[in-house]
């Protein structure tokens, strides 16, 4: 299937053709060779003109080319490669991703917005998970689950609760829920280490395995407390809000709320 340049509103050199008006040299050259990919039918894998090229066509100067193709990488366009020079790529969403995690700081606001997105889908999902569940799934998820205990690191223990959740989501059958899901890997799992560090790899396992008790039982209030539980978790460790508690001191108590 042949991949055309995509558009990203907003991104300089991705929006669709408009008058470049009065903005910078940059910004109009960026606009330029946006249209000269369009015009050409340049795709995934094709190369753009060199520098001096690039420079002598638009009548730019050199600093002024540089700058437009590096705008044009930082945003997933192309991939400066040696010898060879701007190759046309389809990175939009991994560039934005790398910048963002990059720029990531835990905090409430972050853990808010990302467990927020997590909520939504995950919690979201229950119906389509129950609805085709086995006991051979289950039998599986406490088995990923068993293995967070043994991960030898903080970083390993994250990749595996991310495997955790993302097998459970594979169970609803919808690819592009998984997709956006996977999209996030990145910053889901710098949270997941945050959380590591705080009440270890006892209270993840233990959640879990609540979690997982609900969806044996076909408990979907049950399931959908102790995902959503999981999810709030670790803001009360970001902002010292709550003191440590295992999930089976929560179970055990009187605050399970009604839903």
């Amino acid at each position: 299937m042949i991949q055309t340049f995509p558009s990203l509103p907003g991104i300089p050199g991705t929006e669709p053709s408009r008058d470049l008006g009065d903005g910078s040299a940059v910004d109009n050259l960026v606009q330029q060779i946006k249209g000269h990919i369009q015009s050409n039918g340049l795709t995934v894998g094709d190369t753009l003109p060199s520098e001096r090229e690039l420079g002598e066509k638009f009548a730019a100067a050199r600093n002024t080319v540089r700058e437009a193709v590096r705008i044009l990488k930082a945003y997933g366009v192309v991939d400066v490669r040696p010898k060879i020079g701007a190759v046309i790529v389809n990175r939009h969403m991994d560039a934005v991703l790398d910048l963002f995690s990059f720029q990531l700081s835990i905090s409430r606001e972050t853990f808010i917005d990302i467990q927020g997105f997590r909520r939504l889908i995950e919690v979201g999902s229950a119906d389509a998970i129950f609805s085709v569940v086995t006991d051979a799934d289950i039998a599986r998820f406490r088995k990923l689950n068993a293995d967070i205990l043994d991960a030898p690191s903080k970083v390993e223990a994250a990749e595996r609760d991310f495997g955790f959740h993302a097998a459970l989501l594979e169970l609803a059958d919808n690819q592009t829920v998984l997709n956006v899901y996977t999209t996030m890997k990145t910053i889901i799992v710098k949270l997941m280490e945050t959380g590591k560090e705080t009440h270890g790899l006892q209270g993840t396992f233990d959640t879990h395995s609540r979690i997982l008790d609900a969806l044996e039982a076909q408990d979907r209030l049950g399931f959908q407390y102790w995902m959503s539980s999981h999810l709030d978790h670790g803001l009360g460790f970001i902002d010292g809000s709550v003191e440590t508690q295992t999930a089976e001191d929560k179970a055990s108590g009187e605050n399970k709320p009604d839903i």
